[in-house]
């Protein structure tokens, strides 16, 4: 109980805090956004998986054309792109035909995920958990990796965050079965102290661009 009263309480102060010290890089990526690719601001992608199950719309800037998400399955153009999805085990796509330019580089360097911390200060997410999934992408990595049932229950029963133990050990270089169980040992050692050690390798995780695609 009291963990969780302080860690909400880190999470509102930090993500306030940090709205304001981002709040140029937030606008001048917007207006970027806006000038060099047609749609919208933030990305049209659906829902993700957060505590208990319950479904969120996490913010992030729009890093790939308009209707990306829907458009790998549907356009022959991106069939090749599409079937990599389908085999891999990060569910990750590298070079990325949807990607834009100005999208490559605030992907690898996690720019594109600044507004989430509108979902921190609403609730929905906090600063230091395991990414949120796509329900699909759950579904099919449970298929791939059968042994990781379990694992994703223990995820499931804490807030996603915008970073965590995956995203400061590599990435997208690493296949479903070990990021989630990187995030069920953090979902079963959550601490104060380890959210504290996750934050402090955050700032190069985010300059490095390691792992990022």
């Amino acid at each position: 109980m009291i963990y969780h009263l302080v860690k909400r309480t880190i999470d509102l102060t930090l993500a306030s805090f940090l709205l304001i010290i981002f709040s140029p890089i937030i606008l001048t990526t917007a207006i970027t956004i806006k000038l060099t690719s047609k749609g919208p601001i933030f990305a049209d992608t659906p829902k993700r998986v957060g505590k208990n199950g319950n479904l969120f719309y996490p913010y992030k800037f729009r890093s790939m054309i308009v209707n990306a998400y829907n458009l790998l399955k549907t356009d022959p153009k991106f069939k090749k792109a599409y079937e990599e999805q389908q085999k891999a085990g990060n569910y990750k796509i590298k070079n990325d035909p949807r990607v834009t330019p100005v999208g490559k580089f605030i992907r690898k360097h996690s720019i594109d995920e600044i507004p989430q911390l509108i979902n921190v200060l609403k609730g929905e997410m906090s600063i230091v958990g395991p990414r949120p999934y796509y329900p699909e992408e759950l579904e099919k990595q449970q298929r791939l990796y059968p042994q990781t049932k379990k694992l994703v229950k223990e995820v499931l029963s804490v807030q996603p965050g915008i970073t965590g133990h995956w995203q400061v050990s590599g990435r997208s270089e690493v296949l479903f079965d070990k990021r989630i169980a990187m995030d069920a040992f953090y979902a079963r050692k959550k601490s104060v102290s380890l959210d504290i050690q996750i934050l402090l390798k955050t700032p190069w995780a985010m300059i490095s661009g390691k792992g990022a695609v």
